[in-house]
């Protein structure tokens, strides 16, 4: 593999630069003085804002695109080898690295490197982390999967040795990361286009603890099934936390909600006594997310004054549980769930919110996932009082594998659930301007664009 110079900037070029993480290690490269360029299929925020920086920006993909004056390239996993540009870099000669690596290089450069997993939650525990780091005064360097709206992005160049990122399992690319302290918040069956199944998604995950250096520490949710089969044996010191379930060193009790659906618990943890803490991001799910947090915060030894303070503080990012705004007093939310377990989350974190009728406009993401799991996602969206469905977003897929959006309303409707299918957004934005009511709740839900559909509606 090949090694980038980090202390000689070259010029990188990355293939797929508008992805939210490949856009973030771009703008982290060019700060460090390196020539960086690119391409992606279309313009976007993220490659607009590179190209305000001074960074160039090709749309398309062209061999004409690939200079004489590039180093070395970098690569998503989307990328395929039919690309044009991905054959002129093999022609040439020039070295390629993964996202992945790169990540994993950069890693290298730092004393105490956060990498956080798990099937669901990376982004937002992610960015309570780097919350209290920012707030403990570390000055640490986050590549984070979301935008982050205190440090105006999702990427920070800090001048210390800490470096917090999240850690992504599909095509294991996570396991070319160089942890000192792993997390792990959860492990399921997804990305079943490249996993088998659930148990060659935790022998992945099994791998990526075993990275973790040996003077570091693994911080696991203990509600995993058989969790241990992933931290035992493990050189490294090991922490686990749960909801309460499952016998472990950190555990809430007392959790409640307040009247906007935003919790409050007790946290029991080792050595550190009983404190109550409160959150501005709803659900149960984003307490198991905290305690995550809290846990890595005691493991760098942050005053927890300074814990409880960043949490209270955070309110999210975006595409998670995002107030959108509110039109004829309907409410508007986007949320990036885009998995049964996810959308289960987010629906119940809803329930709590004030309401009249909770509405849930659904854009399933690829058809492998919609798939495999069909039914689960029928189950999972019943939680909402009213399900509008919109087309698959194919995202990397080109084969339907025989599925649509149609499928799943059948399986909802087969549970006595109502649901609507729409091929479009400005039907689907119609229907909800003639059926929603002042007072409702309305999710646009799903990892593609689904969520111009509620931007739409408030004129944005």
């Amino acid at each position: 593999m090949y090694e980038i110079n980090f202390k000689a900037p070259c010029h990188v070029y990355f293939v797929g630069i508008g992805g939210i993480s490949m856009s973030g290690l771009a703008e982290l490269l060019f700060r460090e003085g390196f020539t960086v360029s690119g391409s992606d299929r279309n313009s976007s925020d993220l490659t607009r804002s590179l190209e305000a920086k001074g960074i160039t920006v090709h749309y398309g993909e062209s061999a004409s695109h690939i200079t004489s004056d590039i180093d070395c390239a970098v690569l998503t996993s989307a990328v395929k080898d039919s690309n044009l540009e991905f054959q002129t870099i093999r022609e040439r000669g020039i070295p390629w690295l993964s996202r992945a690596e790169l990540l994993g290089q950069l890693m290298k450069n730092y004393k105490v490197s956060v990498a956080v997993s798990g099937t669901h939650g990376k982004t937002t525990t992610t960015s309570m982390i780097s919350e209290i780091l920012l707030r403990a005064g570390t000055d640490p360097t986050l590549s984070i999967g979301g935008m982050l709206k205190s440090v105006g992005g999702n990427i920070r160049i800090g001048g210390s040795n800490y470096f917090v990122a999240e850690a992504c399992e599909y095509t294991n690319s996570f396991l070319s990361l160089s942890p000192t302290i792993g997390v792990i918040l959860n492990i399921e069956e997804d990305h079943l286009d490249f996993f088998k199944d659930l148990a060659h998604i935790r022998r992945s995950f099994r791998q990526f603890a075993e990275l973790i250096s040996p003077e570091g520490c693994l911080i696991i949710n203990a509600d995993i099934p058989d969790f241990d089969e992933i931290s035992k044996g493990l050189p490294c010191r090991v922490i686990t936390y749960s909801m309460g379930n499952t016998p472990a060193d950190y555990y809430p009790e007392q959790v409640s909600f307040d009247e906007t659906g935003l919790p409050s618990f007790v946290l029991h943890g080792p050595d550190t006594g009983v404190q109550t803490f409160h959150l501005q991001v709803p659900g149960l799910h984003n307490v198991s997310n905290a305690i995550a947090s809290i846990a890595l915060a005691d493991c760098l030894s942050v005053e927890r004054s300074k814990t409880a303070e960043s949490l209270a503080g955070f309110s999210g990012t975006a595409r998670r549980f995002e107030y959108k705004g509110s039109v004829g007093g309907v409410t508007i939310i986007d949320d990036y769930a885009h998995h049964p377990t996810e959308i289960t989350a987010t629906l119940s974190a809803a329930k709590k919110y004030p309401h009249k009728t909770l509405w849930c406009v659904f854009q399933p993401h690829t058809y492998s996932r919609t798939k495999t799991l069909l039914k689960d996602f029928a189950r999972a969206l019943s939680l909402a009082d009213q399900v509008v469905l919109a087309d698959i977003f194919a995202a990397r897929e080109t084969d339907s594998l025989g599925i649509s959006s149609e499928n799943l309303r059948d399986e909802i409707k087969a549970l006595g659930h109502d649901c609507y299918y729409f091929p479009s957004f400005d039907e689907i934005e119609n229907f909800l301007l003639e059926n929603c009511i002042n007072g409702d709740l309305l999710i646009t839900m799903g990892a593609g664009d689904v969520l111009k559909i509620g931007e739409s509606l408030l004129g944005s």
